[in-house]
């Protein structure tokens, strides 16, 4: 994206970041942003935490930010997610206290930033981090896991719609057409 924030490229006159925490708000008590750039985010208004371990990707979020919840188990998303719903959060959220991660499947992929993980999740997570290890599904095999099948999603939409990441410019164009489809008359093109 050229060095610009994912999080904050517009899309439909709004920033991916505020449709993101728009989704978790209808569904968490809490929100908290895992962020090493906080000013770029206080217009959210929002806790901030910064990674606890830096560089080390995504499993380091998820660490930071599962340490820093103020309950049993944190909703974890990407930053980087349009098209996230609430009904499709609810299906996570809700189960959140049958298991340790309550994770999406997607044929054979697990929606690792689109899942609940619970405080026992937090010394194998942290093991993994210490040794280098930062493959999410990594610890899984140490915890109790519970998918959220992939049939369950489309009742909503299209899984491939609903977790998209926008990484690239080709991305966000392609989140431009979707967003045109899904919400049509709502989607202007907004700068790149």
């Amino acid at each position: 994206m050229g060095g610009r924030p994912k999080a904050l490229m517009e899309l439909g006159g709004r920033r991916i970041i505020d449709r993101v925490v728009e989704v978790v708000r209808a569904v968490a008590d809490d929100v908290l942003i895992v962020t090493n750039a906080p000013e770029l985010y206080a217009s959210l208004d929002l806790p901030m935490v910064p990674d606890a371990f830096p560089d080390h990707g995504s499993l380091g979020g998820i660490y930071s930010g599962l340490r820093a919840a103020p309950g049993d188990a944190a909703f974890t998303v990407a930053c980087d997610m349009p098209f996230l719903m609430a009904e499709v959060a609810r299906l996570v959220t809700r189960r959140a206290g049958d298991a340790d991660v309550v994770v999406p499947l997607v044929g054979d992929q697990h929606e690792t930033l689109h899942a609940c993980y619970a405080k026992a999740c937090l010394g194998p997570i942290e093991a993994r981090l210490r040794a280098g290890r930062l493959r999410i599904v990594g610890f899984y095999d140490e915890v109790r896991v519970l998918t959220i099948a992939e049939e369950d999603v489309a009742r909503y939409r299209a899984p491939e719609i609903v977790f998209m990441n926008v990484n690239t410019p080709e991305d966000l164009d392609r989140a431009r057409a979707l967003l045109a489809a899904l919400e049509p008359g709502g989607a202007p093109a907004g700068p790149r």
